[in-house]
């Protein structure tokens, strides 16, 4: 039973299937392995056991019987606490909505459960999912498996440290800035960053319980033990909310190849506006060695047209009104007061970082049409690349660093760097709507896990998640953490 933790979530369904083992089984398993391992974890925050329970024998009932099954019949699985659970506590970490039980599903819950998935309990995040850490008030520190002094990541750092840990068959996170890719990067994982609009995300909070409207840039996604759950999980996810799957359903393309060494492969991992550490590097390194004796086109020179710092500026100018959207007018006459600091011509990174969440709509929209040019940049490169490789962030998990966000660093190469260096990497697939899948590529000397984040064609995520599958063949997929 010691190795259901590391077995992929598409094993653990047919094994219910096949009566191998029962969903209650495996329920038990997990409850048993959060007990064991949770407290120096504390990736899952929230149980809800006699509820969970219940469902578990329901599926095992309808398996008894024969009944048709769903993809993820009986697994049971965790949630990050930013999405509302019917009857089930959901906080965004925050402590105004510690005792916030929904009455109704997120709608990427909701498709879960439909499919057969049995939530037991919720994990742990950064207040309001704000953080590429995760501790909040109500729940403290999620730790990284692979060494308990770093951070899993944010914000689905819990989620990604349970996957890890084997505390769950798979998890269901949240991406703005990085939010699946970097966890997955920082916890030797799998997971996937939809194109926009995929996967619905009302009943995700932030914005506040209740919303019912999109977000610009917030995708829900998977992470996993492996790129074959990614595509199973995508399959369930995808697709219209309720108030529009009468008129619209979704035909995605199948991936662009299914052998390795037809994919055109773009690698880009060396820009002097966002320095790699060098253990980072290393591993990119051997991953296009490894790509290139399998076989495989790879072009380490080829770049979409655009700078990185000019797609970079315009990600904060689009992500900052959202993130201080409903923020109090205390807070915000503070933001304001940082903005006025500086000179009207002062168009630095740090001026034009503090005017982002106020800007005006009439200036957004000339924000957005330079986004929807950049979309056109990256249609042009997608007829002669299939993948773009390139890092999630410079470094591998980052130790744990609760001081002023304002005056947080991290170290490259001895180097201090600032600490929005951690988002610059993601900017590109977030801005412009694209797929983005992470797949582990081998620890570091120090057996920190690195991943690599592939990005893909506008609505082709099959195309990166195959790719993903097929790189674990060349370079490993999953390693679980010794400890």
């Amino acid at each position: 039973m010691s190795e259901l933790g590391t077995r992929s979530a598409r094993d653990l369904a047919a094994m219910i299937r096949r009566k191998e083992i029962s969903s209650r089984e495996l329920l038990d398993y997990f409850l048993g392995a959060v007990a064991e391992k949770n407290t120096a974890l504390n990736a899952v925050v929230t149980l809800d056991e006699e509820s969970a329970r219940k469902s578990a024998d329901e599926a095992d009932e309808a398996v008894a019987r024969g009944d048709a099954l769903g993809p993820l019949h009986g697994l049971p699985i965790t949630i990050k606490d930013s999405f509302e659970t019917a009857g089930l506590r959901t906080t965004a970490g925050a402590p105004e909505f510690k005792d916030h039980v929904p009455t109704r599903d997120a709608d990427a819950v909701a498709k879960l459960r439909q499919a057969g998935a049995v939530v037991f309990g919720k994990t742990n995040l950064p207040f309001m999912a704000a953080d590429v850490q995760s501790y909040n008030e109500l729940f403290g520190c999620s730790n990284n498996p692979y060494d308990i002094t770093r951070t899993p990541g944010g914000s689905s750092g819990g989620a990604a440290a349970a996957v890890a840990a084997g505390l769950t068959s798979f998890e269901l996170g949240s991406d703005i800035g990085g939010s699946i890719r970097t966890p997955a990067h920082w916890n030797g994982i799998y997971g996937h960053k939809p194109t926009y609009g995929l996967v619905p995300d009302r009943g995700h909070v932030p914005g506040p319980p209740g919303s019912v409207g999109p977000t610009d840039l917030t995708v829900a996604g998977p992470l996993a033990r492996s790129a074959e759950d990614l595509a199973m999980t995508f399959d369930v996810l995808a697709g219209a909310d309720a108030d529009n799957e009468i008129g619209w359903r979704l035909d995605l393309p199948k991936p662009r190849h299914q052998r390795l060494s037809d994919f055109r492969v773009a690698v880009w991992f060396d820009d002097p506006a966002l320095p790699i550490d060098d253990s980072v590097r290393a591993r990119f390194e051997a991953t296009v060695e490894a790509l290139r004796g399998a076989g495989v086109q790879v072009d380490e020179k080829a770049r979409p047209d655009f700078a990185l710092p000019d797609l970079i500026r315009v990600y904060y100018q689009l992500l900052m009104p959202i993130m201080l959207a409903g923020i109090p007018k205390a807070v915000l006459a503070g933001v304001e007061q940082a903005a006025n600091s500086f000179a009207q011509d002062d168009f630095s990174d740090a001026a034009e970082s503090a005017r982002a969440p106020l800007i005006r709509h009439r200036d957004w929209v000339g924000k957005n049409e330079f986004r929807h040019k950049l979309r056109a940049v990256f249609h042009r490169f997608f007829a002669d690349y299939d993948v773009l490789l390139c890092p999630v962030n410079p470094v591998p998990a980052i130790p744990h660093d609760h001081s002023s966000f304002a005056g947080r660093t991290i170290e490259i190469n001895g180097q201090g760097r600032p600490y929005n260096d951690l988002f610059g990497w993601i900017a590109m697939a977030t801005t412009c709507y694209l797929p983005a899948t992470v797949a582990p590529i081998g620890p570091t000397p120090e057996g920190l896990p690195v991943g690599a984040q592939i990005v893909g064609p506008y609505l082709e995520d099959r195309t990166t998640i195959e790719f993903a599958r097929l790189l674990g063949e060349v370079v490993g997929g999953f390693s679980p953490p010794t400890t």
